[in-house]
């Protein structure tokens, strides 16, 4: 199996594993409801910024599409790290507005910068 995949999986299940572990210790009467929310989407804030981390790594041939995978990560994991964040620190109604913002905000700007490449390739 690729590399890639075996890693991915293992976050996945690191993911469920925590959302799991939260939703037992609040049925032990641990922790609330809303504390279980934050730390499994702050841990997607995280995998955010780990998949962030690990996109300039992977090999593009062209030059133009190694300088957007570079701004891609760069725009993903400050996405992400803003996403956790708000999930952590915002009240719930700010951070489910706020989280997705920050990762359309994310996107948006690596498709504009895309697109800027791709317009001075052609120019």
């Amino acid at each position: 199996m690729n590399r890639d995949i075996v890693k991915s999986l293992a976050v996945a299940g690191a993911i469920i594993a925590i959302a799991l572990a939260a939703t037992a210790a609040r049925n032990a009467g641990l922790i609330e409801s809303e504390t279980v929310t934050r730390l499994v989407m702050g841990t997607i804030g995280l995998m955010l910024v780990w998949y962030g981390n690990s996109m300039p790594k992977t090999f593009v041939p062209a030059a133009k599409a190694r300088q957007v995978q570079r701004f891609g990560g760069w725009s993903t994991v400050l996405s992400g790290l803003a996403y956790a964040g708000i999930w952590v620190f915002a009240p719930i109604s700010v951070a489910f507005t706020g989280g997705c913002a920050a990762v359309v905000a994310g996107i948006a700007a690596t498709v504009l910068f895309g697109l800027g490449r791709r317009q001075k390739t052609t120019a």
